[in-house]
């Protein structure tokens, strides 16, 4: 599993290095103003509309169920339970675009009232809001062939699949001078995106012998089953995407410049989330699923440790950075172009309040696992609604007085509820039980961060003041103190490991 993980890691690390390269050429070209606000907001509505009922809440339902039918019926039954899913979300998902195309001035006066005292910038937000919105169909339907290919242990179409996003708004932002303004350009390019992204998943389903059919649908049995579980499975799986979602929502009241903040933060926090946590469930659910439908819930108890133990040794590092050196990170990869050091700063201050929800929102996903591999959604979305209360209350009560930061810090307080929830009852029912691997691992880590933290404070501000004049001195400043970060935390991670007698295998025993 160490295998399937670590691919599925290293491609979404090249989705993530290109989307570092596109939000570096958004910041360029956009900044943090009026247009920067409204394209975002246009981008933010599909793509977290996607992250909340495509990925999340749909792999959830759908993954178990379609192991199940494969598990117990044989191939001919799963392409036929594939098939209904797919027509079905077909349909749905066509006559959803029809109405957002439709009403989106009232979806854009909804999702971000702010922009209503602003009719220019309102009126921009509509229109790459219509432009975007696509995006949404075709990555749905990107999403169902993804859990079958997964299913069948096919990860990496399914990973490599984002990297045609940051490629093709890219290429489009290239040539912004062609568009009324790069907003525009970049708008076009996500729903081209989304088509690239259909054909990539197309060929491979085809390839891998699983490609779904226009079918007549029909209710029976499976598919009923599913739907059961897809209602709370989207309500389960949204809580940590609902809060960040909010975050755009409620950002549209403060002064110009804040969801740009909340975006370009966002954008660094999600690299960590995307290398390690979408890895970890993307190979995680299938893997206990299948444990489970064997009659094996020790083996999957035994994939979910070991998920977590590789999840707490990778995350500990960003965490750290995050919280720490958030102004030199934003510095260093934005402070170009439109983007000012009052963005970098505005932008670091949310950064370093997302931070302290970094290691909740990354394990969620493993103990969700446990409970959705057994066909348990209901327990994942009742911490999920638990979560989300105290989210939004307390972000009602920060957003006025500490702004965007505000904002981020409830998400991770929220993080923190959900995470503890999940972990309580799952201790409870079995289906979430550390190891003693586990805790060997936490301590190795706890070890490290210690000894990376006491090199931050005693290296980071010499850094800085030796390459303030060189050329790109914050980008020199925050590659070097990386650099030095990362071979200390490695060297100390290794030391404490083999202290802790804790051998990680990465090949799997014959």
């Amino acid at each position: 599993m160490y295998r399937h993980l670590l691919s599925v890691g290293g491609i979404t690390l090249v989705s993530r290095a290109t989307g570092f390269l596109r939000d570096v050429m958004l910041g360029t070209l956009l900044g943090a103003g009026a247009v920067a606000d409204a394209f975002f907001v246009a981008f933010r509505l599909p793509n977290q509309f996607r992250a909340i009922f495509g990925e999340g809440a749909f792999n959830a339902a759908y993954v178990p169920s379609y192991s199940r039918v494969l598990e117990r019926r044989g191939p001919g039954a799963a392409g036929g339970f594939a098939s209904q899913i797919f027509t079905i979300l077909l349909l749905t998902q066509a006559a959803v675009l029809l109405l957002a195309e439709l009403f989106t001035p009232q979806l854009v006066g909804l999702l971000a009232p702010g922009f209503d005292a602003e009719p220019a910038k309102f009126a921009h937000a509509v229109l790459m809001t219509r432009i975007t919105f696509p995006y949404l169909f075709c990555m749905v339907l990107v999403t169902l062939q993804s859990g079958t290919l997964n299913a069948h242990r096919r990860f990496a179409a399914a990973a490599f699949a984002p990297v045609l996003l940051n490629v093709v708004m890219m290429a489009f932002l290239a040539v912004g001078w062609a568009f009324p303004d790069a907003g525009v350009a970049a708008s076009v390019g996500v729903t081209v995106s989304g088509i690239a992204q259909l054909a990539l998943m197309f060929g491979a389903a085809r390839r891998a012998g699983v490609i779904e059919r226009v079918v007549r649908p029909r209710l029976d049995g499976d598919v009923r089953r599913f739907f059961r579980a897809l209602g709370p499975a989207v309500i389960g799986s949204a809580g940590p995407q609902i809060a960040i979602f909010a975050d755009t929502i409620i950002s549209s009241l403060l002064p110009a410049g804040g969801p740009s903040s909340i975006y370009y933060a966002d954008r660094i926090f999600q690299l960590p989330i995307g290398v390690i946590g979408v890895a970890a469930g993307t190979v995680l659910l299938p893997e206990m699923s299948r444990y489970f439908s064997a009659g094996d819930p020790a083996g999957a108890l035994r994939a979910q440790n070991r998920t977590v133990a590789l999840t707490l040794v990778l995350a500990a590092p960003f965490f750290i950075a995050f919280v720490l050196i958030p102004d030199e990170i934003m510095r260093g990869v934005f402070l170009r172009g439109k983007f000012t050091a009052e963005a970098a700063a505005a932008s670091g201050a949310v950064l370093s309040a997302y931070g302290f929800g970094l290691m909740p929102f990354l394990l969620i996903s493993s103990a969700r696992s446990g409970f959705q591999a057994r066909g348990n959604t209901t327990v994942p979305m009742a911490a999920s609604l638990l979560a989300v209360a105290f989210n939004l209350s307390l972000k009602l009560a920060l957003y006025r007085p500490f702004g965007a930061a505000g904002l981020a810090t409830a998400t991770a307080v929220g993080a923190w509820i959900n995470l503890l929830v999940l972990g309580f009852i799952g201790h409870l029912q079995h289906v979430v039980r550390p190891d003693d691997t586990v805790l060997r691992v936490a301590l190795a880590v706890d070890a490290a961060a210690v000894a990376l933290i006491l090199y931050v404070f005693a290296a980071d501000g010499r850094i800085g003041a030796a390459t303030a004049d060189l050329r790109f001195a914050d980008l020199v400043h925050l590659g070097v103190t990386g650099a030095g970060g990362a071979a200390v935390y490695g060297a100390a991670l290794a030391v404490a490991l083999r202290c802790a007698g804790v051998r990680v295998p990465l090949r799997r025993k014959r």
